[in-house]
């Protein structure tokens, strides 16, 4: 039997330990162990919680010996990776990279699970760089662990069609549930001996960046259709945020806002980015911006609730016809 040695963290790699736990029950593999970062805190408790690939790893029956924590992926982590006798690697946003001494440790290699179209997005965020990008697909691969970050061979790749309206959490769930279905078919034939073919990657790479949390500041000088990628591709985080004032403003949902979607709005005025010139009846606050307008729905003050944008308005003292952002 095929036995695999699982590494992820965050919640896009669940689904995909899932399906070799299913894969396991039917007798086709074994998870041998899995990998994932150490516990962190959480909350405003601070407790120490397992990831969200080791939350289900403990949940789903993988003994607690073969849940591997480490830091780093130094001498020790390699004993107690080759502990767990595993033939292959599987990987899925483990968020390190593997040496040539941790990939020896497993005889027939190791495979990556990435959510773009490589060489497309090679990098930490595929998900977020597709929809900033406003492509119209994107989609899942699985490839040949590489030295190089994410340029292994490819075995298999699916697309994903978008529709524009994405946001980072969606479309992580559909690249989830995706890259889950195509790693069980590619185990069952790795496990019957069938030959599998992998491609080189081809056409020029490209490549994406860690976020950080300044990231999510709103620049009102950029065109509404950026700013409205840049909403949804930092949902749930880090946001997209602004300032009222002295206080801080995050905009949770929007859209760009034209005579045409939106009737009620009068034609566009040379206000300055940032301004908010009204409320459209249907699509909320209107807000100048380099170029075009865009209609917030959802708003959220620091420290507050989220509100739709009728409640917020309420709430929120001259806010119509004031300036967002700090100049």
């Amino acid at each position: 039997m095929l036995k695999l040695l699982f590494a992820g963290s965050p919640a896009i790699a669940v689904p995909a330990l899932l399906s070799l736990a299913a894969l396991e029950r039917e007798g086709i593999c074994s998870v041998a162990g899995v990998l994932t970062n150490p516990d962190s805190a959480k909350g405003r408790s601070g407790k120490q919680e397992p990831t969200p690939v080791g939350a289900a790893a403990a949940r789903f029956g993988i003994p607690s010996g073969v849940i591997l924590k480490p830091a780093r992926l130094d001498a020790a982590a390699r004993d107690a990776a080759a502990a767990a006798g595993a033939d292959m690697l599987v990987t899925f946003a483990y968020g390190h990279i593997f040496g040539p001494k941790f990939l020896a440790l497993f005889p027939r290699g190791g495979i990556n699970i990435h959510p773009s179209l490589l060489p497309k997005y090679r990098g930490p965020t595929p998900v977020q760089a597709a929809i900033r990008a406003g492509d119209g697909e994107t989609g899942v691969s699985i490839q040949y662990l590489a030295p190089e970050m994410d340029a292994g061979d490819i075995l298999v790749q699916e697309i994903i069609p978008l529709s524009g309206r994405e946001t980072a959490e969606t479309l992580s769930e559909q690249a989830a549930d995706k890259g889950a279905h195509m790693l069980a078919a590619l185990i069952r034939r790795f496990a019957s001996g069938e030959p599998v073919m992998a491609r080189p990657q081809t056409g020029a790479a490209r490549y994406c960046a860690l976020i950080a949390r300044e990231d999510g500041l709103i620049d009102w000088a950029q065109s509404a259709v950026a700013i409205d990628r840049q909403i949804r591709a930092f949902t749930p985080w880090p946001l997209s945020w602004t300032w009222h004032g002295e206080t801080e403003l995050t905009v949770l949902e929007g859209a760009p806002c034209t005579v045409e979607t939106a009737p009620n709005m009068a034609a566009p005025n040379l206000a300055m980015p940032g301004t908010v010139l009204g409320v459209d009846r249907e699509r909320g606050i209107l807000i100048q911006t380099g170029s075009g307008v865009f209609a917030a729905g959802r708003l959220q003050y620091r420290a507050r609730k989220a509100l739709h944008w009728k409640d917020f308005l309420n709430g929120a003292k001259d806010f119509l016809g004031s300036r967002l952002g700090k100049y």
